[in-house]
Order: structure tokens, then sequence, then C-alpha cells
């Protein structure tokens, strides 16, 4: 497997032009926008799609950002060796309450992990924003299995969702190997799904209860 799109001359060089992409745009929010964290971030996500294929240059090959939009991605590349990109552009507003995002299905991941070309990507935008004036602040480029688990979740939704635990601290490890996190992935899916099992148990007794008192009662 190759992961040289991830050395530090690379990703840095991204991370730094993506910023830039962005903090030399002309004002592109409205009044009404700049109040809405989500209205803001799409619009960052539509700066960054606009720009990335020219961002990649020699290091991207083809580059693709047409996705529905429950996709695993928000747009997609491959390198000159022919591994495969999936990005998510997640962003964080400076000064806001806790949140967190979702990354993707673990069956999902699970699947795309199977071919080793295949590569999970978030792409984390931190901003600002003064009056109509977005400042990207910071930027993280990386594959998933770069996240420390010590900063992601697991969220009772579908097979499970991989979540950022709080947007506002991300911690990374660059040296992490793909086998190593996949390990520790499953250790923590392997954990999650009993806890999710004892929830449904207790609920199932819930509404057994509820039942009955329905059943005790006359038309």
């Amino acid at each position: 497997m190759s992961v040289s799109f991830f050395t530090a001359a690379v990703y840095r060089n991204v991370e730094a032009m993506v910023l830039q992409s962005i903090n030399k745009q002309a004002d592109f929010l409205s009044k009404s926008t700049a109040g809405s964290t989500r209205a803001t971030g799409d619009a960052i996500q539509d700066v960054i799609q606009d720009g990335f294929e020219t961002i990649l240059g020699a290091h991207g090959g083809k580059y693709s950002a047409s996705f529905a939009r429950r996709a695993m991605a928000d747009f997609a590349f491959e390198d000159k060796v022919g591994n495969y990109y999936v990005v998510d552009v997640k962003t964080h507003r400076e000064g806001t309450a806790f949140n967190m995002p979702n990354l993707t299905s673990v069956e999902r991941l699970a699947r795309f992990y199977e071919d080793d070309a295949n590569f999970f990507v978030m792409l984390m935008v931190q901003y600002r924003v003064a009056d109509t004036k977005v400042t990207a602040t910071k930027v993280h480029f990386l594959p998933i299995e770069h996240l420390m688990w010590s900063c992601l979740t697991l969220g009772a939704l579908g097979w499970g969702q991989i979540q950022i635990a709080d947007s506002k601290h991300i911690e990374i490890k660059r040296s992490m190997s793909r086998r190593a996190w996949m390990l520790e992935f499953c250790d923590n899916v392997l954990e999650f799904y009993p806890r999710e099992t004892a929830k449904i148990a207790r609920r199932i007794t819930r509404f057994e209860n509820v039942k009955q008192f329905w059943l005790a009662k006359n038309e």
C-alpha cells in the first residue's frame, strides 16, 4: 500500500493551499448566511471543491465532485500511482458550542478499506467569521487512520457511525499504520455493540411493560 500522498511535504502543502484559497476569496457570505454555521460550512465546502483540483496539481489524477448528498464523500480523486481518495469536508467555527460531526458508517469504512488503495480522508477547516468575512485559521488533511481514537467515538445509527467526539479537539498520529488503527477500530466496535444490545434489552422490557399496562385496560 502506497501512502506517499500523506508525506509531510505533500499534506502540509495541501493544508496551506486550502487555507490560502479560502482566505484570498472575496467575501462569499451574505449577512443572513454569515449567521448560519451550516450555511457558512456549505459555502466553505463549495470554495474547496471548486479549487481542489488545482491544489492537487501534479500530485493528482482523476478528480470528481459529483456525489449525492448522502454519499461517503464530498469529492474524490486518484493519485499518480492509482490510489483512490474520498474526501469528507468538515468545518468548525471558532467560538461555537460543542459539536460531534459524523464521519462515516463503520460498515461502509470496513468494506471500503478491504482495498489497500482506498483512503477515506478528512479535510477539516477551522475558521472564524467577522461580519461577512470568513478567515480560515487551521486546516487538517489526513486519512481517518491518522485520527486517534481518543478524539473519536461511535454513534448508534445503522451499523454505527464513527464520529468526532468534539470538533474543537482533534488528535492526530501521523505514524499510525492502517492495520494498527483498524484493529483498534474493531476493538471499539466490538465493545460498542454489547452496550447497544443492553440498551435494546432494557427498551424491550420497557415496552413489554407498556403493553401489559394497556392490555389491563378496558376498551
